[in-house]
């Protein structure tokens, strides 16, 4: 059976990561902070989780080994985003950002060796940081990473060398807005799955556009823009683009089968969604009335 490490909130409801099977059994909690913390990472030889952990000075990176021994910090409590590995399983990039509505706005990656703990920007060619790039996966083998960038305008996903160079969009929208909402069109959260050969990704018109009010016209608003966020997957050429199906937050099962995950009323919290050879299955590691979790990642 599988291994997840899943981020969900304890019964202060707090957000803490505990370690599952993927059919829900032998659910442990690894972690027992006073703050939050959530979007862990697996590393690929299975022994480390890197997760970012939020109080009220920010958010900071910490390591652990996979059963949750051994916690420390790797960065100072900052503005410190969706960490993801390399495959040597001892370097990480993640995403710094300045203040404002979006994250993903006036953000840079960096890369650091968990070991020595020194960390310097990924990208050394200076053309690619004079825009805004964030939500970085390294491909499998090392030699590629996808990015999210604003270099177009709107947010894309990007492919490029590890320096930055040879960047170009990847996966190609049917517009840049949508003909209803007359809003963005945007992509973000991009994941490799585990040969490489194809990069899945949300797409949609971002939730900062949501109302903050409830009137009837701003909830059937609200509705409009939810009913754009899609799971999609391109190969690592750009080509062969497909519809997952609704959701956001994709990542891939070790024998490379595509997830999604969309709040479900019913449920009263997320539904996670497996792609399998039959067909979709609800991959069940978060509880039912479970309003907010915060992210999962597999064993590889």
């Amino acid at each position: 059976m599988r291994e997840i490490i899943v981020s969900c909130p304890d019964e202060n409801n707090i957000l803490q990561l505990y370690h599952i099977k993927e059919d829900g059994s032998s659910r442990r909690k690894i972690t027992n902070s006073n703050h939050e913390c959530m979007m862990p990472a697996v590393s690929p030889d299975g022994s480390k989780i890197v997760f970012v952990q939020q109080s009220g000075k920010g958010m900071a990176l910490w390591i652990s080994n996979f059963d949750g021994r051994n916690q420390k910090a790797l960065t100072e409590s900052g503005r410190n985003l969706i960490p993801s590995w390399f495959p040597d399983s001892k370097h990480i990039v993640w995403m710094t950002f300045k203040p404002g509505k979006d994250p993903a706005e006036n953000s840079q990656l960096h890369i650091m060796n968990t070991e020595t703990m020194e960390s310097r920007r990924l990208f050394s060619d200076p053309q690619q940081i004079k825009f805004s790039n964030s939500m970085a996966v390294v491909s499998p083998k090392g030699t590629k990473v996808a990015f999210v960038s604003n270099r177009s305008g709107n947010y894309r996903v990007w492919l490029s060398n590890l320096d930055g160079s040879d960047a170009k969009p990847i996966s190609p929208t049917s517009a840049e807005h949508d003909g209803t909402l007359k809003l963005p069109i945007e992509q973000k959260v991009p994941a490799w799955s585990p040969d490489g050969k194809w990069i899945a990704h949300w797409e949609g018109v971002e939730m900062i556009h949501m109302s903050k009010f409830t009137g009837r016209q701003d909830r059937e608003r609200d509705q409009l823009i939810s009913e754009t966020w899609n799971v999609w997957v391109v190969d690592s050429d750009g080509n062969n683009k497909r519809k997952a199906g609704r959701g956001d937050d994709p990542t891939w099962s070790p024998d490379g089968f595509v997830t999604r995950a969309f709040p479900d009323p019913k449920k009263g919290g997320p539904k996670i969604m497996v792609e399998t050879r039959s067909g979709w299955e609800e991959l069940p590691i978060v509880p039912p009335k479970t309003p907010r979790y915060g992210r999962f990642a597999w064993k590889p």
